[in-house]
Order: structure tokens, then C-alpha cells, then sequence
């Protein structure tokens, strides 16, 4: 019997607990708070925002114009301009940084493959798949042959021209990183897809096609 007693009385305490914990959280219904706030600089960053008017620079703008000649983080500069001339003085200048390492051989072939076989051919050759002869339908539903101009071939025994003089097969590393870097003819600029290290791997196995 006492037993029973004491277990409703914890009953009835536990019951009446949570009733007032209850009423407190809903309050009367003319005030509400939220209580006490967590990491209020969440709220109120210190730092400002880019669009924020700033006090601290004459012009009062928070998202300053970089620095001239500064360098974003990651972005590294290249010192060569897109011209024949730039071209001729990176071919003079420019040499591989990298070591000729069979890891680097191996990532430069990959990239090559991803990024330059559809048109050079897997071999070098010039004979990627772009530039087979391929069915296109026009405006009018009439379908057409569309040829895609090969690229020259890198290798030493078709002594294939480039466009700006020279064999294809002796071109040094600087024009090879120089194209890559700003692209020529059809050729887009593979600088968005292709980091400077990895264009300098891709020099490299561009040197092995070279030699076929």
C-alpha cells in the first residue's frame, strides 16, 4: 500500500513538472522570447560583407579592386602574351620544369587522351576522331557531309609543317606549353581545363609522339 502511494505521488510530481514546464514555454500569449541567444557574432559578423558600405577606404567600398600585378590565390601567372612573337620567345625560354618521371609520363598521356586525342589522334597522328567525315542534318532536315580539318601530325617521320613554320615534330617545349596555354587556329585555349602542371605533363608526352 505504501509502495502504490509513493509511486503516485512521483506520478503526480512528474505530471505537474511538466505542466509548468508547459505554461512556461507558451507564456501568457502578450510576451515571447526566445531566450538567450548562441553566438550572437553569428548574427552580427564582424567582418563586413562585399556589397557593405565600409569607412575604413576612401571610395567607402568593402570589395576593393586587387592590387595591379597582384595574383589571385592558385592562379599563376604566365608571362608570355598570345602573339607569334610571344610564341617564338616562350619556344626560346621556356623549358620543362618537371622531371621526366614515368608517374608524370603516365598523367601526361591520360591528359592527352582526355583532352587532345579527339583531334590529334591517340598516336599524335593527326587523325582524331573530330576529323573524320561525319553525317550532319541541316535546318531543312537535309543531311550533309561535315569534315573537321586534321590537325598536323607530330610524328618525326611525316615531317608535317606547324601553321607557324617549323616541323610539328621539333616544336620545344615553350610553343607546345604556349598553344596549349592560349590555343591557335581551332585549337581552343586549354587553360581553363588544364592546370600549368598539367600542360607541362602533357608537353612531355607530346615529345614521346614526337619520336615515332
Amino acid at each position: 500500500m505504501l509502495a502504490m502511494n509513493k509511486k503516485n505521488f512521483l506520478g503526480t510530481v512528474c505530471a505537474a513538472v511538466a505542466l509548468t514546464a508547459v505554461v512556461s514555454a507558451c507564456g501568457d500569449g502578450t510576451t515571447r522570447s526566445a531566450g538567450w541567444e548562441f553566438s550572437r557574432n553569428m548574427y552580427d559578423p564582424i567582418a563586413f560583407n562585399p556589397d557593405q558600405p565600409n569607412d575604413n577606404f576612401t571610395n567607402k567600398i568593402t570589395a576593393q579592386t586587387p592590387p595591379q600585378g597582384s595574383n589571385p590565390i592558385g592562379f599563376e601567372r604566365f608571362e608570355y602574351g598570345n602573339s607569334v612573337e610571344e610564341y617564338e620567345r616562350a619556344g626560346l625560354e621556356l623549358k620543362n620544369p618537371l622531371a621526366m618521371t614515368e608517374v608524370n609520363l603516365k598523367q601526361g598521356e591520360a591528359l592527352f587522351q582526355t583532352y587532345c586525342s579527339v583531334c590529334h589522334g591517340k598516336e599524335g597522328a593527326g587523325d582524331g576522331t573530330i576529323t573524320k567525315d561525319r553525317s550532319v542534318e541541316d535546318s531543312r532536315g537535309k543531311r550533309a557531309l561535315e569534315n573537321f580539318p586534321p590537325p598536323p601530325s607530330f610524328h618525326q617521320s611525316a615531317g608535317t609543317p606547324s601553321s607557324r613554320g617549323g616541323q610539328m615534330s621539333q616544336l620545344p617545349d615553350g610553343k607546345i606549353f604556349h598553344t596549349i596555354t592560349y590555343g591557335y587556329n581551332a585549337m581552343g585555349s586549354h587553360a581553363s581545363q588544364l592546370t600549368p602542371e598539367e600542360r607541362w605533363k602533357v608537353v612531355m608526352f607530346v615529345h614521346e609522339l614526337q619520336k615515332k
